[in-house]
């Protein structure tokens, strides 16, 4: 019966109107350009940079095929490489688990039940949308260790010598966790909007059987919005793998005092734009990617044990 039944479908198929067949022709004539400027300005590039990364290409230099031989240098002979990692590594310990909790902690009070909690969501949610190049150097006047607001703030509670922040081994990556969690505004709205979307029914259930304030979180809230939690971690891993702005601006190319803050995408721009070695900034880029992505593969691994799906659920 199955050949009986495909046959009529592809008649059906041959046989469509003329206005379909222009529709789809339309359709394919818009997506085009988009098709043409994502290979030749995405795909072309990213493969480029993949046979450069085994050439030792300088700016002013013809590349010379070498293989491995990047790969090797950064793994076995650039000190650089793992401190930059580690700077990365460091930085997202702190940061990402941060940024999550007082993102949660603020979207469960901005979805409280009072009036004029519209204009506190929209404050909160104002450092998200601003520009980071801006917002990195006001944190660096606030940061200023002899006139800044921060500094100021400290002496008047009689701290004699305060931190240096950014002048600092030290204190430089403390001071820019600190920069990162003061955006955890975006956050919150995501998290708000999960809130939002959890049945008042179950809180209801809940609070008939006697169940506590911390009871209904653990076991209401906080299932409800584990996608919603694992979204902000995942997007939160890459964005880490990804700083650099912030870092930039407040250790310049070399990462500041101690190279506190050379990121490992800081590091790859100094080596491919500030010493014009192509091939091995191109190699430390595609080691970044496998990184993200087995970081990122390793934590979907955990998704089943973690994160609750109402839908799926409710389908079994």
């Amino acid at each position: 019966m199955a050949p009986l039944t495909a046959q009529p479908t592809a008649a059906r198929a041959k046989r469509r109107s003329p206005l379909a067949r222009h529709e789809e022709r339309v359709a394919y004539a818009f997506l085009l350009p988009w098709l043409v400027g994502l290979v030749l300005f995405t795909a072309v590039p990213v493969l480029a940079s993949l046979a450069m990364s085994f050439t030792n290409w300088r700016l002013l230099a013809s590349p010379r095929w070498i293989g491995l031989g990047n790969y090797r240098e950064m793994l076995w002979e650039d000190p650089t490489f793992w401190h930059s990692i580690g700077v990365t590594l460091r930085y997202t310990i702190f940061s990402l688990p941060l940024y999550i909790v007082l993102g949660l902690l603020l979207a469960l009070l901005l979805n409280q039940r009072l009036r004029g909690m519209y204009v506190f969501r929209t404050i909160f949610y104002i450092p998200a949308v601003l520009s980071g190049v801006a917002v990195a150097i006001l944190w660096l006047q606030l940061f200023n260790p002899n006139f800044g607001a921060i500094n100021y703030f400290l002496r008047s509670l009689g701290v004699v010598n305060p931190p240096r922040w950014f002048g600092s081994p030290t204190w430089a990556l403390p001071a820019i966790v600190i920069v990162g969690a003061w955006g955890v505004g975006g956050g919150a709205v995501i998290y708000l909007a999960g809130l939002q979307n959890i049945s008042p029914q179950l809180y209801e259930a809940a609070a008939i059987d006697g169940a506590s304030a911390w009871g209904k979180f653990r076991h209401i809230t906080l299932p409800m919005l584990s996608p919603t939690l694992f979204f902000t971690l995942i997007t939160g891993l890459i964005e880490s793998f990804q700083m650099f702005g912030p870092a930039f601006i407040f250790g310049g190319t070399d990462g500041g005092p101690g190279r506190a803050l050379l990121f490992y995408l800081l590091y790859l721009y100094r080596t491919g734009f500030a010493r014009g070695e192509m091939g091995y900034a191109s190699a430390l880029a595609w080691v970044l990617v496998l990184l993200a992505a087995a970081t990122v593969a390793l934590v979907f691994r955990l998704e089943r044990r973690y994160v609750f799906y109402e839908l799926a659920d409710e389908r079994t």
